[in-house]
């Protein structure tokens, strides 16, 4: 086990920047995500740690060891990839103890480290079929052994869960949370799916274009975003974001005002545009909001489109006569039109008129022209927020 770090990393390809300046430093035994939306550098990143790219700029460490320059080989780690590569015609056996014979081990010693990973991942009484005659999920595992016989000190996961199906994908996140607990081992995990980061991991490293957006608990990226990117892309459905002025009577749009003292938002002032930040579930109707300690003022709105999910439903709210939904646009982020979560009791039809109200203590503002995060709850009028997750600079 070992702990990575960063240090000033960047990785060029000509005119791309592909890694822009990442520092961090994840501990020994933790469980690291890399998420964000295809391109933005994670994959690179962890490449980088692994050896297979090297940076332009920058160092990384494993353990106390600098390793910017070190074979993948030399670097302790060992590697699981979206592909899960095994060769079709060896048995689980001789699939899982493949990099083992290459290095000469003893075949009492290969035996012990095979079956002793079999057992950690389930493969009991397996070793001796063929991939071919396993399901998705058993080849995944076989993969994850192959891996674990090696006793890295660190484990790289190259969205491992990618080609399984929903369900399948489901049970092997709770597979590899229980094997993270067995073994102790730090693990870095690259997905672009949130679901994963979000229910898997210690902390997460959300990515946009090259840069660190925020390192942070999970749950931190949730309720206190370090910018409107973050914000967007943590959580599903997406945040509502409605673009406005700071005034000396608080946030206004044109659908939206909500009362707020302008020195009470730290970094801009009167005149300033501001962008509020709103999630779905914290949107709700006037008749079911009455354990709502702090509401802001009613929103008249009419029901467009009805989504019924099972747990939950999604209803998309006209805030203007003129709104409409746009095929090539987020509903989420829509000038005109906010997504509200409701519980599937409640009776709601499209084409309505209904009154909402937002809940305070779940309000987020954000600087329009840098996306920065200025506020978090604007449920205390007396002090700012100064909760706001740590931010590239801070990890």
């Amino acid at each position: 086990m070992a702990r990575v770090q960063l240090e000033h990393v960047t990785k060029r390809y000509e005119e791309v920047i592909a890694v822009d300046d990442i520092s961090m430093e994840i501990e020994d035994g933790e469980f690291v995500t890399f998420v964000g939306p295809s391109g933005c550098g994670k994959s690179t990143t962890m490449e980088t740690v692994a050896g297979l790219t090297k940076p332009t700029e920058g160092q990384v460490y494993i353990g106390e060891k600098d390793v910017t320059t070190l074979a993948p080989k030399d670097r302790g780690v060992a590697m699981v990839f979206q592909n899960i590569a095994l060769f079709p015609h060896m048995n689980v056996f001789e699939n899982i103890s493949f990099g083992l014979r290459l290095r000469k081990y003893d075949d009492e010693e290969v035996s012990r480290r095979v079956e002793q990973a079999a057992d950690i991942v389930q493969l009991e009484g397996m070793l001796d079929r063929m991939p071919d005659e396993m399901s998705g999920g058993q080849r995944q595992r076989v993969a994850i052994a192959r891996a674990i016989v090696r006793n890295p000190d660190v484990f790289l996961m190259d969205e491992p869960l990618a080609n399984l199906d929903a369900k399948l994908r489901v049970h092997m996140r709770t597979e590899l949370q229980r094997l993270h607990r067995e073994l102790g081992t730090t693990i870095i995990y690259v997905t672009h799916d949130q679901a994963e980061a979000m229910t898997m991991s210690n902390r997460i490293a959300v990515l946009n274009e090259g840069r660190l957006q925020q390192f942070a608990p999970p749950l931190e990226c949730y309720n206190q975003p370090a910018n409107r990117f973050v914000a967007g892309f943590i959580g599903s459905p997406s945040m509502n974001f409605i673009e406005g002025e700071l005034t000396e009577a608080g946030f206004q749009s044109d659908n939206v005002d909500v009362e707020l003292e302008p020195e009470q938002v730290p970094g801009v002032g009167v005149g300033d545009g501001v962008t509020l930040g709103v999630r779905p579930e914290d949107v709700h109707i006037v008749e079911t909001a009455d354990a709502i300690s702090e509401q802001t003022a009613r929103i008249n709105v009419e029901t467009d489109v009805i989504e019924p999910m099972g747990d939950e439903i999604f209803v998309y709210l006209l805030l203007s006569e003129t709104a409409g939904h746009s095929m090539d646009q987020d509903p989420a982020s829509a000038p005109d039109q906010l997504l509200m979560s409701v519980t599937p009791d409640t009776e709601i039809r499209a084409g309505t008129a209904v009154d909402v109200v937002l809940d305070r203590s779940n309000l987020h503002l954000f600087e329009t022209a840098t996306g920065d995060a200025l506020r978090h709850s604007l449920t205390d009028r007396s002090e700012p927020d100064t909760g706001t997750a740590p931010t590239e600079a801070d990890s």
